[in-house]
């Protein structure tokens, strides 16, 4: 025949036949001709051949042998085949054999000029190209059409190319892989021009799964389905929804000219539900949902028409305590929210669950006044003191508030999750805050003291600490009081020391506030009145007697 098949992709000046003769030199060999010989005689290791010379050809034994050794012919059979140089060859024939069965058949059914793709496995490699053997045919593949990387290994691996000459005279069948490559691009273009074309719904069959999409086949084209382009909802995962090989309705929305790759979606076979959501929807409605997912941060959502809104850790109860959103959530369970933010260009739904329970701080607020004793519980420590857990909400508890005793402190009185009693002593309604007082609960220091004493008693006392403005002293039952520097006369202010011990009067009490004030200025007045007053009593006694005593003689 002789004829190519198609417009070949190698230059007018290379012929098939100088390749294929040269792929043959490399070998060893020479031009091949196919005859029929009659087996003379059979030893242990050859056969010899008849070919209607004089002299018998001899075959190597094991050309007639098959793969457990046995002889495939008897003396006298009639076999066909190849004269390569001086060597007879019976494979080789069965090659030649098999190459002019597969000609024949492809001119039986009329398509020796219609294209055809071979798959096969690369079997040799030769200066002149590649050795391919498909079902038995062996075809020859120029490296010039091969179309493979430098140095790649191609013995043993699979290989499709496309069938561009068959010579019947020589046998020789030819393969180009670079034709069949250019042939794929080709059909990849019209197939891909026709879907960005369409703007119909499409049916594709999804090939693989990744975390970021999934590639799905259409018409012969893969294009990928982003995350993002599965659903309505959002980001979603697509091993979660898909698996290989199911058919999903896609419609294209990209096409990357550059990188020749497809962008498909499946949302965008579907109505935008977020239109639907426009229309009904408003920040303050409240809404039934069914809980989705959940993650550390948050839940999401499913409002049931393919959207997801999210409800965040925050947003779920007054508790503040929540670590998780299962502590107050399960998937699947059906729950009411309210819409607290809204923006459908983003598709973004922001719902809240506390919204719609009754808020803590204002139950409190209404169960308790100030001055009334609650118990509670420590909830956490601070170094200014700690917070107490009441009805689900929370007060502080001041260091000052802790104790009369200054030494002690909250970390020192409790930990956390004791139970304690405390008194409401400040309720701020505006910015929800509470504060407690367990010293508030008990007599303080100061009032006991005050029972037991009055103005102007003179009590003994030890200075604590000196300031500007006066001194400290501590007097019995480990009680303060303050004598300020205009009462300290006639003891001479820069001569008082931490530890002197000073006698004074009481000036004032303040039990309720926890304040007592001494005065030395008031007890040297004191002492004063009272030797003037004992002086006084006794000298008018004396000049009484004593005018007496001369008006009587």
């Amino acid at each position: 025949m002789g004829k190519e098949l198609e417009d070949i992709d190698i230059s007018d000046a290379e012929d098939f036949k100088t390749l294929y003769e040269q792929s043959i030199k490399d070998e060893g060999g020479a031009r091949e001709q196919l005859l029929t010989g009659t087996i003379a005689k059979i030893t242990d290791n050859a056969a010899y051949i008849n070919v209607g010379g004089k002299f018998d050809s001899r075959l190597d034994l094991a050309e007639i042998k098959d793969s457990q050794g046995d002889l495939l012919f008897k003396e006298g059979d009639e076999i066909p085949l190849v004269v390569v140089g001086k060597r007879l060859s019976y494979k080789k024939a069965l090659k030649r054999k098999k190459i002019a069965e597969f000609i024949a058949e492809r001119k039986a059914e009329g398509e020796t000029s219609k294209p055809i793709d071979i798959t096969g496995k690369v079997v040799g490699k030769n200066k002149g190209g590649y050795v391919v053997d498909s079902n038995g045919v062996e075809f020859f593949m120029p490296t010039i059409l091969a179309a493979f990387k430098p140095d790649s290994k191609q013995i043993g691996k699979s290989v499709t190319a496309r069938l561009v000459k068959m010579d019947e005279t020589s046998g020789t069948l030819v393969l180009s892989r670079r034709s069949y490559l250019n042939s794929l691009r080709k059909s990849r273009r019209e197939a891909i021009k026709k879907l960005i074309e369409n703007e119909d719904i499409l049916d594709g069959a999804v090939r693989r799964i990744q975390n970021y999409g999934m590639f799905v086949e259409v018409n012969g084209v893969e294009g990928l389905v982003h995350y993002t382009e599965i659903s309505h909802k959002g980001p979603v995962n697509p091993s979660a929804h898909y698996r290989e090989g199911d058919v999903v309705p896609v419609k294209v929305v990209g096409y990357d000219k550059g990188k020749s790759r497809v962008s498909f979606s499946i949302k965008a076979t579907q109505p935008n539900p977020w239109q639907e959501i426009k229309e009904q929807l408003e920040v303050g409605d409240t809404i039934k949902v069914c809980v989705a997912n959940m993650e550390a941060y948050g839940a999401f959502v499913d409002l049931g028409n393919d959207t997801e809104g999210f409800l965040h850790i925050s947003e779920m109860s007054w508790d503040k305590d929540i670590k998780h959103p299962s502590e107050v959530l399960q998937i699947g369970q059906e729950i009411e929210v309210e819409v607290i933010a809204l923006d459908v260009e983003n598709q973004r739904l922001r719902v809240s669950l506390k919204k719609l329970q009754p808020k803590p701080f204002e139950e409190f607020a209404k169960k308790y006044r100030v001055g009334d004793r609650i118990n509670g519980v420590i909830s956490s420590l601070k170094e200014f003191g700690a917070f107490v857990r009441i009805d689900g909400v929370e007060g502080l508890l001041h260091n000052e508030e802790c104790s009369w005793n200054r030494s002690e402190s909250a970390k020192t009185l409790f930990k956390e999750g004791d139970e304690v009693e405390v008194a409401l002593i400040k309720i701020d309604v505006d910015n929800e805050r509470l504060s407690f007082s367990r010293k508030a609960l008990v007599e303080s220091p100061i009032e006991a003291y005050a029972k037991r004493l009055q103005i102007g008693d003179i009590v003994e006392g030890v200075v604590r600490d000196v300031k500007d403005f006066g001194v400290f002293v501590r007097l019995e039952d480990g009680v303060d009081a303050i004598i300020r520097v205009e009462d300290l006369a006639p003891l001479k202010f820069e001569e008082v020391k931490i530890g002197d011990t000073i006698e004074a009067s009481i000036a004032t009490m303040e039990p309720k506030k926890g304040r007592i004030r001494l005065s030395v200025r008031r007890l040297e007045k004191q002492k004063e009145r009272d030797v003037l007053k004992n002086f006084n009593g006794d000298e008018r006694t004396t000049l009484g007697d004593a005018i007496r005593g001369t008006l009587k003689k």
